[in-house]
């Protein structure tokens, strides 16, 4: 019996489609919105950045990946853009991400150069979010050392007499104005190589990977990139 023949029976848990489809953006999306939906685990918008720093050396972490515009063919994650990640994207700004569902056997590898989100997303971001992190993100100066929590809490509580926020207020939901401090920001990644995978059990996985070509290009009035068409290949598991 031929077990790895075109249907693959029980061994595969997924299949990407054949042939490839000539781009990888409308399935990213379909599984993007899958796993949200499905709220099988708590943030299934985490992903992995990784960069490198000024000085060479490579660092991962997990941010969230709070737009998908599959439509531009770019994600987006906000951060302090003085943190260490922020400072690795100014020096070095081609980064990868990777998304990894584990409760649907998928994954997906993102790479590509970075460019500013436009002042309005990064605003209209930074105006949803409660106002304890907006709070928090005045008082922390990210990932530079300090000397104890006691006194980051004290950074806090100068941030809410600095903008007269009135706690009790805050706390039932009322109204909290804080402005976007400068430094603060998202940072949009353009794919120009997009790896599609599919797990199975007996390891025979099922994997693809686009490349395109991206030319710079001003995008909804900020620095961006368009792409050329996609070429795609399956690739050996």
């Amino acid at each position: 019996m031929d077990i790895y023949g075109p249907s693959m029976g029980a061994l595969s848990s997924g299949r990407l489609p054949e042939p490839l489809p000539e781009s990888p953006l409308p399935i990213l999306r379909t599984w993007f919105d899958e796993a949200r939906d499905a709220k099988d685990q708590p943030n299934p918008n985490a992903m992995t950045l990784a960069t490198i720093d000024p000085d060479g050396r490579p660092s991962a972490r997990i941010v969230l990946c709070k737009h998908l515009h599959d439509h531009l063919g770019c994600a987006v994650f906000f951060t302090n853009l003085d943190s260490r990640k922020g400072r690795a994207v100014e020096a070095n700004p081609r980064v990868s991400l990777v998304l990894h569902w584990d409760h649907t056997d998928r994954q997906v590898r993102l790479e590509g150069p970075t460019s500013p989100s436009p002042d309005a997303e990064s605003d209209a971001y930074f105006a949803s979010r409660r106002w304890e992190s907006r709070v928090g993100a005045w008082a922390s100066d990210q990932s530079r050392p300090i000397g104890s929590r006691q006194e980051l809490l004290g950074k806090l509580n100068a941030v809410v007499d600095r903008f007269g926020v009135d706690v009790e207020a805050a706390s039932r939901g009322e109204p909290v104005e804080i402005p976007r401090p400068p430094r603060w920001g998202g940072t949009r990644v353009w794919f120009d190589r997009v790896e599609l995978w599919c797990g199975s059990a007996s390891r025979v996985h099922d994997r693809a990977e686009w490349t395109r070509e991206l030319t710079p290009s001003e995008i909804e009035g900020a620095p961006g990139y368009a792409g050329s068409a996609w070429a795609s290949t399956r690739v050996q598991p």
